[in-house]
Order: C-alpha cells, then structure tokens, then sequence
C-alpha cells in the first residue's frame, strides 16, 4: 500500500479509473457547523490519494471534475454524509453512487452492525483501526497515522462492493438498491435544508 498526499487538488495526471472509492474526514460530525478537511480516494489498485484541503479554499477543480463525472462510480460507506459535505464546501452533486451502508442493510439484515468496521470484517477478514477517527483532522501538518487510517477507508470499498453485490443478486434486490443510491445527493439535499432526521414519508 501506498498512500499520496495532495495538497489542496488532485495531480493533473491521475487517472483514478471509471470506478473510485471515495471518503472524506471532517473536523466533526455537524453538516452545518463542521469542515470538510480531508478527502481520500482509492482506483481499487491498493493505493489511496488523499487530498487535504487549503481551508477556507475549496479551489480543487480535478477533485471536482472526479466527483461530478457521470463516467466515474463512486463507491462510498455511508454516502449520505460525504456527498452533503461535498454539495456545501465544494458545491458538487456527486453522481453516480454505491453505498456500502446501505447494500449492507438491504442484504445482512440478520445484524444490525453495519459499521465498515464490522462488514469488512464479515465479509473480508479484514480487522480495521478506527483509532485516528476522532483525531483533529483540521491540523496544518497530517500524522502517519492519519493518513494511514483515511487510507484504510477506502481501500477495501471495491472488494466490499464485489462481495455486497453478490448478495443483492441472490436476493433479488439489485433494483431496490440502485434506486436507493440515485436517491442519495437528494437525501443530502434534504439533509442541508434542514429535514436530516425527520422521516418525511411517515404519516404523522
């Protein structure tokens, strides 16, 4: 594994491939009162590029043109909250998406631990570190171990997929999740405007 740091964009000449897995770190969890700090993407070839951002410049015209590309898949874990950060602070909707979240809920509905954490455990055997989560990703100068977690992220999000889709075909709910995932940059949008925990297709 081999993990790049960019400071501010991605390099001119990076080509991440028609299918990219993408996460980002922000400096907490409040789409409204939180910065976006870090944004890591792996081609699924075992290396990730992190782009750590020039706060307050958002000036990343190739990171943007990735996230926008309708050619280019973007496989996330838990979407919903990466794709809302992107539409505020980089003024992108990212299309189109694969949730790793949300194919689990709709095929491991035996558990309710759907954390990467634990699917990729499942799944891969693979036992991820989640202690950098909750460290300053905002600082000026990122620690090895920063750039190692943000990269662990997202280097296993294609074998997730492969694994994911295998079981939606043998449940039949391929459809259903894709509607789903087109739904997510409209769920951001609601979340943004202000419904992030309000079910607007219940009853009362």
């Amino acid at each position: 594994m081999t993990v790049y740091l960019h400071r501010g964009d991605l390099p001119a000449d990076l080509d991440l491939g028609a299918s990219v897995a993408v996460d980002s770190e922000t400096l907490g969890l409040s789409l409204t009162r939180d910065a976006l700090c870090v944004v890591q993407l792996s081609a699924g070839d075992g290396d990730a590029h992190v782009v750590q951002f020039n706060r307050p410049d958002y000036d990343c015209p190739r990171l943007k043109a990735v996230l926008s590309a309708p050619g280019v898949e973007k496989i996330f874990h838990f979407g919903r909250f990466d794709i809302a950060m992107f539409l505020r602070h980089l003024g992108v909707e990212t299309r189109p998406v694969w949730c790793t979240k949300i194919a689990s809920r709709l095929t491991r509905t035996y558990t309710d631990r759907h954390g990467l954490k634990d699917v990729t455990r499942e799944l891969l055997g693979i036992d991820m570190s989640k202690q950098q989560q909750s460290s300053d990703w905002g600082a000026k100068e990122l620690s090895e171990a920063q750039l190692a977690y943000a990269a662990s992220d997202v280097l296993h999000l294609h074998e997730l997929k492969a694994a994911l889709d295998e079981k939606l075909v043998r449940e039949g709910r391929q459809e259903l999740a894709r509607a789903c995932f087109d739904f997510l940059p409209t769920r951001a949008v609601l979340d943004l405007a202000g419904w992030p925990d309000i079910d607007i297709f219940a009853h009362s």
